[in-house]
């Protein structure tokens, strides 16, 4: 009997970006008298039926978008006489869809750290539950990822968590459903020795895959201090300190390390936060922008954000302090207009943002945005190759659509060619040429200008393309920008790296 651990995805680059964490995490918690987990990352290489025997137990991790195609992994996995079982946040949201159109023999339900074990030994006795509540247990034990099982020269960057959890409530995010409000940060000297690890097989980028790296916000203190809820400072105290004691660790490990992370914009006030990021070699952030106008940031539940200029000089301030953004905005809102999409665009160049990802509404579910829509909706719904539209994810991809929240000024054509049009410009040769001068070499020019083009057709091309002859010619671009990018990213392995020891050091005491 083997263990199959399979992240789905319609579409093989060849290389990947960053490491599916999961998988890794997975394999070290498959109990080593089940030999090492079989591992497919089809977003390398399809799966191949063959490598599957009867009796072999099969864990298949699936969010929203590549549903559908993990459903038909289980199905065609069942029929080799494999024991399936489901995880990840879309199972977690429905674990109904695994057993109705994935053949599951049974789903787990949040974290699947501790509880994978007992999922195989169960399935392997043949007396398995349908359902295993994960939880969502404390950092503490949160596992380390088996990096040794993962093919070095197939991704570009490795994936670290240190927090999972985030306190805000976006409305087009399930993680603060589904993982929670309350931050559950990892101990800091656990991180450390995996990233040491990281180092040691060759992976010098590291993005920290946490859902907010920047969990407690100066405006969260202010208002606990004005309460006067001495816990909660305290609480949000001790959080801010392990922080700042991460990245006061992070800061002593190779110098050519470079780290990747997520954050809110509110960590742009907070410059000392910023200042330690440098410091930890974080160079970069995705941020959540989301809109350039009060209306539109109000519409997401995400009026702590700021609009129009001061939201360049926001932006500007990480670049200043050595932190280089990637802006993620969101195109289809109600208050978007005609000339929102140029004026995004505009902004967007304006902040000096360094990379920029452009997506349209969609309402995923877990979300505030999916309850609304599909309640908005009511009983009589437009079915798409026999699939209601309020289960979008089951229509095959070739067919799906591209927008499903009607917009009262333009259709969803006008919005996915406009949306596809900031694409273009952001990512014109003289655009990126232009930004590129934030790296000091003309090799690292010409690397930014082979990382943005790659960037551009895995996310926009082959997201926003509306039939397969163009996603499958965006896809082997793809592949062919992908090998030698992955090259850029290359580092010699460092085996006799150790950790660094450190002596603890309380965070700075922000001034309030």
């Amino acid at each position: 009997m083997r263990v199959h651990l399979i992240n789905p995805s319609d579409i093989s680059f060849g290389i990947g970006v960053i490491t599916p964490r999961w998988l890794y995490v997975l394999a070290a918690a498959t109990p080593a008298a089940y030999g090492d987990p079989v591992i497919t990352d089809e977003t390398l290489e399809p799966f191949d039926p063959a490598s599957v025997q009867k009796g072999d137990v099969v864990g298949i991790g699936i969010h929203t978008g590549n549903a559908l195609r993990g459903m038909e992994l289980g199905r065609r996995a069942r029929e080799l006489g494999a024991k399936v079982v489901y995880g990840g946040v879309h199972a977690t949201l429905y674990p109904e869809e695994a057993f109705e159109l994935g053949a599951a023999h049974a789903v787990v339900r949040g974290d699947g750290d501790v509880i994978w074990k007992k999922v195989i030994a169960d399935l392997v006795a043949e007396r398995p539950q349908k359902i295993y509540e994960g939880g969502r247990i404390p950092g503490d034990q949160f596992l380390p990822a088996r990096w040794d099982l993962a093919p070095r020269e197939k991704y570009m960057w490795a994936s670290v968590q240190t927090v999972r959890g985030c306190p805000k409530h976006c409305s087009f995010c399930s993680v603060w459903r589904t993982d929670g409000q309350k931050p559950r940060p990892r101990v800091s000297d656990v991180i450390l020795e995996e990233i040491t690890d990281l180092r040691r097989r060759g992976f010098r980028f590291i993005a920290l895959a946490d859902d907010n790296f920047y969990p407690v916000s100066l405006e969260d203190l202010r208002l606990a201090r004005q309460q006067g809820n001495t816990a909660r400072v305290a609480e949000l105290t001790g959080i801010r300190a392990e922080r700042f004691e991460l990245m006061g660790k992070l800061a002593l490990l190779p110098r050519d390390m470079v780290f990747f992370t997520q954050i809110t914009m509110e960590a742009g006030e907070d410059v000392e936060f910023l200042d330690a990021m440098r410091k930890a070699n974080i160079k970069g952030a995705l941020v959540g922008v989301e809109s350039a106008t009060a209306e539109g940031l109000k519409a997401v539940f995400k009026d702590f954000n700021l609009s129009g200029d001061n939201l360049i000089a926001r932006l500007q301030t990480f670049r200043d302090h050595g932190v280089h953004v990637l802006g993620s905005f969101i195109f289809g809102l109600p208050t978007d207009r005609q000339d929102t999409f140029a004026a995004t665009a505009q902004l967007a160049k304006r902040a000096g943002i360094t990379f920029a990802q452009f997506v349209m509404l969609t309402p995923f579910p877990g979300t505030v945005d999916f309850d609304r829509w599909e309640k908005g909706l009511g009983p009589e719904v437009e079915h798409v190759a026999g699939v209601p539209i309020t289960r979008h994810w089951l229509i095959p991809a070739a067919v799906r659509p591209k927008m499903f929240s009607p917009h009262s000024t333009m259709s969803s054509t006008e919005i996915r060619e406009r949306t596809q049009g900031v694409w273009d410009d952001f990512y014109s040769m003289p655009e990126i040429w232009k930004r590129s001068r934030c790296v000091p070499t003309l090799r690292g020019r010409l690397a930014f200008l082979f990382v943005s083009k790659l960037y551009r057709q895995m996310y926009a091309k082959t997201g926003i393309s509306t039939d397969s002859a163009r996603r499958q010619k965006a896809t082997r671009v793809a592949r062919l920008l992908a090998i030698p990018c992955r090259r850029l990213f290359s580092a010699r392995p460092m085996p006799e790296l150790r950790a660094p020891q450190v002596v603890r050091n309380p965070s700075p005491l922000p001034v309030l």
